[in-house]
């Protein structure tokens, strides 16, 4: 009985830092920008000399 207390005060622990980590990137502002990663594949550059496309 005192390994099921012990795994779930571990699992809540462990809960714990992963909810403090999302709290911190979402105050820091990592998810604020969610245009310019759809779009970046469309500013793709044209191809330079080296690469070959029909090989």
């Amino acid at each position: 009985m005192s390994v099921i207390f012990l795994l779930l005060t571990v699992s809540t622990l462990v809960a714990g830092v992963f909810l403090a980590g999302f709290i911190w990137a979402v105050r820091k502002g990592q998810y604020d920008d969610d245009r310019s990663p759809a779009v970046r594949i469309l500013n793709d550059s044209t191809p330079s000399s080296n690469e070959h496309p029909n090989r």
